[in-house]
C-alpha cells in the first residue's frame, strides 16, 4: 500500500515486520495443552520473520535449551523469563513480563 504497486511486485513486504502492535514485546510462561510443560511465550516483537529466526537462535543458546518460531511467536523451552528478558532488554526493546 506505500508504494502503490501490486502486492505481488511490493517492495516493502520482504522486510516488514511480522507484527507492529504497541512497540511492547511481552513474555509470559504457558503450560496449557503442553502436557504440563512450561514454555516461554514471546509476543509483539517488531521483526520480519527471518529476523525473529535469528532472534530466536540468540535467545535459545542464551538460555540453553530449544525453541522455536511460530505464528510471529517465539517459543522457548521452560521458564525462561527473566533471562528473555534481560537479553531483549539489552537490545533496546521495551519488555512486559506477564503472569504465570
Amino acid at each position: 500500500p506505500q508504494c502503490q504497486r501490486a502486492v505481488a511486485s511490493c517492495v516493502f513486504g520482504a522486510d516488514r515486520p511480522a507484527s507492529v502492535g504497541d512497540g511492547i514485546i511481552r513474555i509470559r510462561r504457558e503450560t496449557k495443552g503442553r502436557g504440563g510443560k512450561a514454555v516461554t511465550v514471546i509476543d509483539g516483537v517488531p521483526e520480519s520473520a527471518d529476523r525473529l529466526k535469528s532472534l530466536c537462535k540468540q535467545l535459545k543458546q542464551r538460555c540453553g535449551v530449544g525453541g522455536a518460531v511460530k505464528a510471529a511467536q517465539i517459543e522457548i523451552q521452560g521458564d525462561q523469563r527473566t533471562l528473555c528478558q534481560q537479553h531483549l532488554e539489552s537490545m533496546g526493546y521495551k519488555v512486559k513480563l506477564s503472569g504465570g
